[in-house]
């Protein structure tokens, strides 16, 4: 139960009369699990929870962004391979000069677009780099609603660098489709959102290798697809010192196209979070009257504000609205060129910047590939995919520890990885909610309902005590995917066995198994983006169950037993807990080299870009493990060679056959 100094007494009293809950001394477990029924998708109302302190979101903003560069398949970070940049077709006009630009963001994949630069005047200069968004022309749409060339050109004019470059399948940047997203590549973190990201990482790269820019003023700014690139490149990119996302930030519109979700992105958080995360460096909200992003000026700005706050910043952040439709015309430029001009020009006290008029070129003059063929080193679509996972294959392989130093690292790297990946963290067990059900008959075995604060879940379990009481016992989690049913009518096997070990038992209905059947729709495109999926929940609750064992007061070991395929998710949750005495799981001769597999039966995004078993294995503590059933299908070698580092050998049982029920308790005893 809470303790009575976390939950204030009106509080309770308030709680007491609201609907969809147990009665009060239940505390917040709700009569139907929350993640079953409630699915979030891009166009629902989010709202901020303030925070108290500066540590506070601090702690937050640094999980974020490790949240976004997991899901965008950037954890860890890939090799920055040579750009090898072509800067070629100079066009110079009276103050300005542009040039058409190609470079490698990875071998034999190309991020294409116009350099334009200052003439005239005298260097290094700040630099800007410019995503287009989903404009019918990219980078060459010129309208009264949006024009590229014209910030471009003003922004070279008033003594920028800019680069304009690409989306992926827009103009130059024909070798992957736009729409690049689904399943089998969300288990690697492979879609249009993550490309575009690290094109704008690299393309952060190549601006500060330019001889003529000063690399410690850059900015970025872009419009609607192009303000989710903005915002998203300075969440992660500290070299970005300031930004203006237009038209893009809303608390009800997360972003509707491909390159805007990928899976776990926006799991628990939403774009004012993640536009939060540009404080304390200078953040201009530019919002339009006529699209999703008309309330900002009364609710997505003071949410951001609170944060700037938070960090004695205030006076960098500021919005501006334009009373039009969805744009990133005129008027909004000139917002930007204001302030660049205050934050990266550092004319504090000077007039508004206004636009002049420019002059735009013919596209055959500013496109890179215009009567040309791309380089015959370039890849095509399935080349590209082919070659990262690959790439992220040998990355692993590199970091595969090899003596105690390199397995330090290892662990200390590649937890944010499994974390995010699984979408799952082991819970502080203060934060754990029990209520106590129903005792049955001879008061023996109790039913339960188990919980984490505030998080709307709900874990039905058994707990079997044994006749001998006492202040150090062993308590055993099991798991089954057929739920606790399949341990309550069976009490001459596994349970009775623990109990005349002297063990307190668990078991549990993790998501969507015995009594927690959950039938939820997930037909949405974007549902991941949102949402966990099944076998995420089920090693949450796995997590969950665990520190409700930490939680008593009379438990000084915790065992971890799962049968069947369901030892795969207690693996996976071994990998988040703290260290377990022992643990046995059955991994049902699962292909763990396989992504047909994953799809088919533990179907978790971005688990195998987080190095999936191998990952979970390694970075958990060394204690007493047995994995059986693995008919020489689930791959154990960097689980071996992790126990021999750490020189506790004796602590690992592989076994290719499954053991029985009597030789799992023997192991556990």
């Amino acid at each position: 139960m809470l303790s009575r100094d976390r939950v204030s007494f009106s509080f309770l009293i308030a709680f007491l009369f609201s609907p969809g809950h147990l009665h009060c001394q239940d505390r917040l477990i709700p009569e139907v699990d929350r993640r079953a029924v409630e699915i979030r998708h891009l166009n629902m109302p989010y709202t901020f929870q303030p925070y108290r302190t500066k540590e506070e979101w601090l702690a937050r903003a640094k999980y974020l962004r490790q949240q976004i560069l997991v899901s965008s398949g950037l954890w860890p970070i890939p090799e920055r391979t040579p750009l090898q940049p072509q800067i070629l077709g100079k066009i110079e006009r009276d103050d300005y000069s542009i040039e058409k630009v190609y470079f490698e963001s990875y071998p034999g994949f190309y991020v294409t677009g116009n350099l334009y630069r200052p003439m005239g005047k005298a260097g290094p200069f700040p630099a800007i780099l410019s995503p287009h968004g989903h404009w019918p022309y990219g980078r060459l749409e010129n309208s009264a609603l949006g024009s590229i060339p014209a910030r471009c050109i003003n922004f070279a004019r008033q003594g920028y660098v800019v680069f304009t470059y690409d989306m992926i399948g827009y103009n130059d940047s024909r070798q992957v489709d736009h729409r690049l997203i689904g399943k089998p590549l969300s288990l690697w973190g492979i879609g249009s959102l993550g490309l575009h990201l690290w094109n704008s990482i690299r393309a952060a790269d190549f601006l500060e290798s330019l001889p003529d820019v000063d690399r410690n003023r850059l900015a970025c700014t872009g419009a609607s697809g192009g303000g989710t690139q903005t915002f998203l490149l300075t969440a992660v990119d500290d070299r970005i010192k300031a930004s203006a996302p237009v038209n893009m930030i809303s608390h009800y519109m997360q972003g509707g196209d491909v390159c805007e979700n990928t899976a776990n992105l926006r799991l628990d958080t939403n774009n004012m979070e993640i536009g939060a995360l540009m404080a304390p460096r200078p953040l201009l909200l530019v919002s339009a009257a006529g699209d999703w992003t008309n309330d900002t000026p009364r609710v997505e700005f003071p949410a951001i504000q609170s944060v700037y706050k938070l960090l004695g910043a205030e006076d960098s952040l500021q919005t501006v609205q334009v009373f039009a439709e969805h744009n990133y015309n005129k008027e909004s430029r000139e917002a930007v060129y204001s302030w660049f001009d205050r934050w990266i020009l550092g004319h504090k006290d000077a007039a508004p910047v206004k636009e002049t008029a420019f002059r735009v070129e013919f596209p055959s003059n500013l496109l890179v590939f215009f009567g040309r063929e791309l380089p015959r080193e370039a890849k095509t679509e399935s080349q590209l995919i082919d070659f990262l996972v690959r790439s992220y294959q040998e990355q692993l392989n590199k970091l595969k520890p090899r003596d105690s130093k390199t397995l330090d690292h290892f662990r200390e790297l590649m937890p944010p990885a499994l974390e995010h990946s699984l979408a799952a963290q082991f819970p502080d067990p203060r934060e754990i909610i029990e209520v106590a059900q129903s005792f049955r008959k001879g008061g023996a075995d109790q039913e339960l309902l188990i919980g984490r604060y505030n998080k709307g879940d709900r874990v039905p379990a058994l707990l079997w005590t044994p006749k001998q009481k006492g202040k150090s016992l062993t308590a055993t989690l099991l798991v089954h995917p057929e739920g606790k049913m399949a341990f309550q009518n069976d009490m001459s096997s596994i349970v009775s066995s623990l109990l005349k070990q002297g063990h307190l038992v668990l078991a549990i209905d993790c998501f969507n198994t015995g009594t927690a059947k959950a039938n939820r729709d997930m037909s949405d495109r974007f549902f991941t983006t949102y949402n966990r999926t099944d076998d995420a929940n089920r090693v949450q609750d796995i997590l969950t169950a665990l520190a409700y064992l930490k939680k008593r007061p009379e438990v000084a070991r915790i065992n971890l037993a799962g049968l069947e395929r369901a030892g795969l998710w207690c693996l996976l949750a071994r990998g988040l807990a703290p260290e377990l005495h022992r643990t046995a799981a059955d991994v049902a001769q699962f292909k763990s080299s396989s992504d047909q597999a994953y799809l088919e039966e533990l179907y978790i995004p971005l688990i195998r870009r987080a190095g999936d078993f191998k990952t979970a294995l390694t970075i958990a503590s060394a204690s007493g493990l047995l994995i059986h059933n693995t008919g020489d299908q689930f791959e154990t070698g960097w689980l071996r060679e992790a126990y021999q580092i750490s020189k506790s050998d004796s602590l690992l049982r592989i076994e290719t056959s499954k053991l029985s029920q009597a030789e799992i308790v023997v192991w556990l005893k």
